[in-house]
């Protein structure tokens, strides 16, 4: 067991797999399902959820959550913190299906420093379809690479910053570009390099033969909605006044974003994640 009886640590994780709201023609919050949060000292923690519909709107067969966090037990390492969501046999107005989504982050925060190494293994989409059509993925779960040195940020090393602007610049450039969307990647793109924060999506591009348009990890179908697949935001926060370090960095994945625009509209985040975690006071 590493000493670390001269620093605690906080831990931080939540997960649910599946919230939102429905706003027309039928005004309805969606309550988080299999909605779970870990205790600032640690544990284990799981909770399940059984068949779920929302009138023939959005089912699922079955989903889970964990998190955990605990001290590591080999030299050298830190407090390592686990947020897992898996949802299975999902189906969204019969035109979004998949077998089984899992989300999952899992962060060590260092005995020495603050700033977390992460990744996010095993995540993936199982079947993912549109109208029965298979969504084939080019999927990037190490975009953010290893622990940059010197507790410096993940929002300021260059190749992160570089893979990212690959990504926007493939949304930007894709064909029929909603206007929404262009302002909203422009604005991303012109703020990157900002140290407190930072967006991008597990999912480098999607390709198939369904219906709707693809731009990187977005897909538009008309008289349905817009599908964001595997988005990350990364949040640096809470900034030492002397040496300038973040003593805070938040994780956040939601493996579906989902916003309807059809007869049905509303707003369905599937699969969500978050790890944060920091110094004991």
């Amino acid at each position: 067991m590493p000493d670390t009886q001269a620093r605690t640590h906080k831990f931080h994780a939540e997960a649910k797999v599946l919230s939102g709201r429905i706003h027309r023609p039928l005004s309805r919050e969606i309550q988080p399902q299999a909605h779970i949060k870990l205790p600032p000292e640690g544990g284990y923690f799981h909770t399940n959820a059984l068949e779920f519909r929302l009138e023939r709107v959005l089912s699922f067969a079955s989903a889970y959550t964990q998190v955990a966090g605990n001290p590591g037990k080999k030299p050298g390492e830190g407090w390592k913190t686990l947020s897992t969501t898996v949802i299975e046999g999902l189906n969204v107005m019969e035109v979004l299906t998949a077998d089984r989504v899992v989300g999952q982050i899992i962060t060590e925060h260092p005995l020495h420093g603050h700033v977390p190494s992460f990744h996010f293994l095993g995540t993936r989409f199982e079947n993912l379809r549109i109208a029965g059509k298979l969504i084939d993925l080019d999927l990037d779960l190490d975009i953010f690479g290893d622990k940059p040195e010197d507790d410096g940020v993940y929002t300021k090393q260059p190749d992160v910053l570089d893979r990212i602007s690959k990504q926007y610049k493939r949304i930007t450039a894709s064909k029929d570009l909603p206007d929404e969307l262009a302002g909203r990647y422009n604005q991303l793109a012109s703020s990157l390099g900002s140290p407190e924060t930072v967006e991008c999506s597990l999912v480098n591009q999607a390709a198939g033969s369904y219906p709707g348009r693809t731009h990187g990890h977005i897909i538009h179908v008309r008289d349905f909605g817009t599908i964001t697949l595997g988005k990350v935001n990364v949040t640096h926060s809470d900034f030492h006044a002397e040496t300038g370090v973040s003593q805070k960095t938040l994780v956040e994945l939601t493996m579906i974003d989902l916003k309807l625009g059809c007869a049905i509209d509303g707003d369905i985040p599937v699969g969500t994640g978050s790890n944060n975690g920091g110094p004991g006071h």
